[in-house]
């Protein structure tokens, strides 16, 4: 990894130049934060299932046209993708009031919305990523006004989509946050799906028992973090259920298991 140039360094992802022109090799690690990374820690396997999974979630929703930048799996911890020009909004869908929604207007935790809820955050850490509205957007050209009807429209196709394919195995996709990025061709440019869709972006309750399935697991100090993200990736069939060998483990730390 020492030899290949590294573009950008995340909290939770490192990018680096991809092997062709206009390609990023995106690479995954166990790293933990929370609250604008004012809180740190490690998930044990984070980055290993945060790949399976944002892989899988991408495969699916290119299939149903939902255009993204993912293009294969490389390896436990990398994918190759596309290179864009990130918008710096995060999309937040609510299906379920939970988190900064429920501290700002005092609704209770786990009470159903209305109908689907889509708000925008500025991508600004030192600023607390603050919610602003769509006419902030088209004041200071964030993005037109063409490119965030795409957004909007590709924010609830893709809620629709895994709001059904979660249902289907009893977990409630609660709220999710999704990041944009443009693609140019010569002096046109087009909007399409970036980043990551893990548990570390998504609320995911046990239909059932309500159990938290996702990173409020490391935010509220609850434990059992590894267990949680290895539950989602198991009901999605990327796992097995005796945690025996699977390609969305770590070989390394599967030997350590193992004692060779």
């Amino acid at each position: 990894m020492s030899r290949r140039r590294q573009i950008y360094e995340g909290k939770a992802k490192i990018l680096y130049e991809g092997p062709e022109p206009g390609t990023l090799i995106q690479y995954f690690k166990d790293d933990a934060t929370a609250f604008n990374a004012q809180k740190k820690g490690t998930i044990q396997g984070k980055g290993v299932i945060n790949n399976r999974i944002s892989e899988y979630v991408f495969t699916r929703l290119n299939h149903i046209g939902v255009p993204n930048h993912f293009i294969r799996r490389l390896n436990m911890r990398e994918q190759l993708v596309r290179q864009v020009e990130i918008i710096p909004i995060e999309v937040v869908v609510r299906n379920v009031a939970a988190g900064s929604i429920s501290k700002r207007l005092g609704i209770p935790e786990g009470e159903m919305l209305p109908h689907t809820l889509i708000e925008y955050c500025y991508k600004d850490d030192a600023l607390g990523d603050p919610l602003v509205a769509e006419e902030h957007i088209a004041c200071f050209g964030w993005a037109s006004n063409e490119e965030m009807q795409d957004i909007a429209a590709m924010a609830i196709r893709v809620n629709d989509f895994m709001a059904g394919m979660f249902a289907a195995i009893n977990i409630r996709l609660v709220d999710f946050k999704l990041e944009f990025g443009r693609i140019w061709d010569g002096d046109y440019s087009r909007v399409i799906l970036a980043d990551e869709i893990s548990p570390d972006g998504c609320r995911l309750w046990d239909m059932v028992s309500g159990e938290k399935l996702d990173k409020d697991r490391f935010r509220r100090d609850l434990g059992g973090e590894e267990e949680a993200y290895q539950e989602v990736a198991r009901r999605l069939g990327l796992l097995q259920d005796d945690n025996g060998p699977s390609e969305v483990f770590d070989l390394s730390q599967h030997r350590k298991l193992r004692g060779k």
